[in-house]
């Protein structure tokens, strides 16, 4: 998972990328490169195609910073959708793929996004839960929260992912 940011960075950087600063460019592809590349590889399955949309979601950013101002949620989230968008739409013209593995795709891409996009007491939960397979007890002592704020934080978690499987539709 990428490094983490704060408000106070992301104000920062979008700042930085208006007034057309390379070196910040540079810092939020250090940062945040590796949540849009695997975006689009869970998507797109190919990593020669995962590094296109990358380069392509990151010369966006710099091309167009306006699209990034405050009030349209964090950068994290912005670029994770961006990847997500870029890569259904690389899979739907391709035209090898059918329609099923596009709206199968399309929802992982929003799954991943969901997640990428939750606040980090929640991924923390759910990476204990599910990819470390602990129970709620487990991840509560791991977390060090009570019992029943881990459960909640579970229960919000997967309701927030629920939503990922909603249809074509639907946004993430």
């Amino acid at each position: 998972m990428a490094a983490e940011t704060s408000p106070r960075w992301d104000r920062r950087m979008r700042q930085r990328l208006a007034h057309g600063e390379e070196a910040a460019l540079g810092e939020l592809y250090d940062r945040l490169a590796s949540t849009v590349h695997s975006l689009a590889h869970r998507v797109l399955e190919d990593e020669g195609a995962a590094d296109e949309v990358t380069r392509e979601v990151f010369a966006h950013v710099w091309q167009h910073p306006e699209e990034f101002g405050p009030g349209r949620g964090t950068l994290r989230s912005l670029l994770a959708a961006l990847a997500s968008d870029c890569a259904v739409r690389r899979l739907r013209e391709g035209g090898a793929a059918s329609e099923g593995r596009v709206r199968r795709a399309a929802t992982a891409a929003r799954a991943d996004f969901i997640v990428t996009s939750m606040p980090v007491p929640l991924r923390a939960a759910l990476d204990s839960a599910y990819h470390q397979r602990r129970t709620y007890r487990q991840t509560a002592r791991d977390l060090n929260v009570t019992e029943d704020e881990a459960r909640r934080r579970l229960r919000l978690g997967l309701q927030l992912l629920s939503s990922a499987g909603g249809g074509p539709g639907t946004a993430p």
